[in-house]
């Protein structure tokens, strides 16, 4: 909590604040693009001499109101990791000084009575520059101890409230400095088409998607859970979007942009679909009865993994690197922008939008129906994979309209997510097979039984045979005639 202006108080919390504790002097320097792009994104980068922690500091906005810190040693220019985890908000814009902030702080403890902590009061002397501006002011910032009551801070606020307080409105010392020397960031642009239309649902659930694909982008190169996963996602998002709904934006211009975004998928999707591959064929060795791991197993599927891992990772950071990736964030901003709306885009969204889903869950429907018409083998499980990506696309494009269409698009999207899951473990298993056979014949090659790959091999036989046999019952609920008389179209 952040109160100005003033100093702490005592009295009504039923506690009293030690003596000074002493504190230090603190000068930072603000880092940004001259259009201040990490400001309007939440993140702060400095430069900070003095104190415990100098050094270079980067702060990432993980969740509303929680911001993780990244730190890096003192040096004269921005270290090359600090600027990575930047590079999709600042692309080829220089990082430059904008604001200075020196600090002097004093710290107090609030004890209980039996004089154990409660929470740590920093009163802040905060001065910033930019330029030829300068302001001051004095703020306190309260920090509670671990395990004391989260209710003590409403006691704190209303005691400090009375000696003339009041909570900051500014969300960090860095927002209030350049709002008070006239450098507030931009605000974000506005709708591009007119609230209620077809264009401005379509254009809100890319915008999502872009800033999706932007916040995960530091937490793909830091190799955080999940997050290769969610940025290949929000690029399928996009493409499919761009795909369902081209009769509102013009195809001469989006075209060329899921191209892209193919492009950034699939380079994203070799460490991914190494890592989802490995753990389901660990899971399935660790179900193996003991009697049925023959040999050497869980070392070479090791070694094999981290072979594998090692260059997947590296390809994916590249991708990130590359101007070609760069150049797609640009064009997605210039996309959403200035967007090339069609006539259908000006047209009530409860209009187009039954009818594009509709044409999607058709496309799914044919595809079905062929790879159920097709023996068992490689040819069905290469149309079933093509009913994938249909069954993927009809569900995004069904979660696109839930703004619009609610219940029945949601109802839908929820029936198309359980065909693509099928689906998608069927299509595992098929890559998992390849794989097995791999390992196999490379154990056997180094005289090792490969006995336990053959016994993996035959159990997603069995698992894939098993998922055809569901999908019958599982296409025949996602097609009931129901899930699709209420969209309206």
């Amino acid at each position: 909590m952040r109160l100005v202006p003033g100093a702490p108080a005592q009295g009504d919390v039923h506690a009293e604040l030690a003596g000074d504790l002493g504190g230090g002097h603190v000068d930072a320097v603000y880092y940004d693009t001259p259009d201040h792009r990490l400001a309007a994104d939440g993140l702060t980068l400095r430069r900070r001499t003095g104190g415990a922690d100098a050094g270079w500091h980067l702060k990432l906005p993980v969740s509303p109101g929680v911001r993780d810190e990244i730190g890096a040693p003192l040096a004269d220019t921005v270290p090359r990791a600090l600027a990575a985890l930047v590079r999709s908000r600042v692309r080829d814009a220089a990082l430059e000084p904008q604001v200075r902030l020196v600090s002097s702080r004093r710290v107090s403890h609030l004890l209980d009575a039996e004089g154990m902590l409660l929470a740590e009061l920093s009163t802040d002397a905060v001065r910033a520059e930019r330029d030829e501006a300068a302001v001051s002011w004095t703020e306190v910032e309260v920090e509670l101890a671990d395990g004391t009551d989260p209710a003590l801070l409403d006691a704190v606020e209303k005691r400090f409230r009375k000696a003339g307080l009041k909570v900051s409105d500014a969300p960090s010392k860095l927002a209030r400095a350049l709002a008070e020397t006239g450098t507030e960031p931009p605000a974000r642009p506005g709708p591009a088409a007119e609230e209620g239309t077809a264009g401005a649902l379509v254009l809100s659930y890319l915008r999502e998607q872009r800033d999706t694909l932007v916040a995960q982008d530091p937490a793909v190169r830091r190799n955080l859970p999940d997050s290769v996963h969610q940025m290949r996602v929000a690029c399928r998002r996009m493409r499919s979007a761009l795909k369902t709904y081209r009769k509102i934006l013009d195809r001469a211009v989006t075209d060329p942009l899921g191209e892209e975004l193919r492009w950034l998928a699939a380079e994203l999707g070799l460490d991914r679909d190494q890592e989802v591959l490995y753990d389901r064929i660990q899971t399935h060795l660790t179900e193996l009865p003991r009697a049925l791991v023959v040999g050497p197993v869980r070392g070479r599927l090791r070694t094999w993994n981290n072979s594998r891992r090692s260059g997947t990772r590296r390809r994916a950071i590249a991708a990130l690197d590359a101007k070609r990736y760069t150049a797609l964030l640009d064009a997605l901003d210039a996309l959403l922008a200035e967007p090339p709306l069609l006539p259908r885009a000006a047209e009530p969204a409860a209009r187009p939008l039954p009818k594009a889903v509709l044409k999607d869950y058709e496309r799914l429907a044919k595809r079905v129906a062929g790879a159920l018409a097709l023996d068992p083998g490689e040819e069905r499980d290469l149309a079933l994979h093509e009913a994938r990506k249909a069954a993927k696309r009809a569900r995004y494009a069904a979660e696109a309209a839930v703004p619009e269409l609610g219940k029945p698009a949601k109802q839908l999207a929820k029936a198309m997510k359980s065909v693509q899951s099928l689906l998608g473990d069927h299509q595992d298993s098929v890559v998992a097979r390849e794989a097995l056979r791999g390992l196999g014949a490379q154990a056997a090659g180094a005289g090792e039984s490969a006995f336990t790959w053959g016994v993996l091999y035959a159990r997603e036989e069995a698992l894939a045979a098993r998922g055809e046999q569901e999908l019958v019952d599982v296409w025949a609920q996602a097609a009931d005639p129901a899930l699709r008389a209420e969209l309206g179209a």
